[in-house]
């Protein structure tokens, strides 16, 4: 049977699909969805986005109400944080650091 591989050469379907995602090189485009989902979650306002852009770390979010964005943006320093806090622990998102924030910025439009 030399079809099959060797035992030692074996590794885990998590390390294996980390390793497919790095070498087609779709890292970048997960961890944009990544960021879009800890928005849709940490926001509460994703019935009223009808648009999202991330961009050099600034997160670009269009609003199609005017009380919501109003109310969004005096809690974008919390929002922020509990963005990179969602990031952080989930284990889809590849590009957060330890030490630092992924998302830097965030664009209430």
């Amino acid at each position: 049977m030399g079809n099959r591989i060797p035992r030692k050469d074996a590794v885990g379907m998590s390390e294996l699909v980390s390793q497919y995602i790095k070498e087609m090189k779709l890292t970048s485009g997960l961890d944009r969805q990544r960021v879009f989902a800890a928005w849709n979650e940490v926001s509460g306002a994703s019935r009223y986005t009808v648009g999202l852009y991330f961009r050099n770390g600034m997160l670009y979010c269009t609003i199609s109400s005017s009380m919501v964005r109003s109310h969004l943006y005096f809690q974008r320093d919390l929002i922020l944080k509990k963005i990179n806090e969602f990031l952080k622990n989930d284990e889809l998102f590849s590009g957060y650091g330890h030490d630092h924030d992924h998302v830097k910025g965030l664009i209430l439009k």
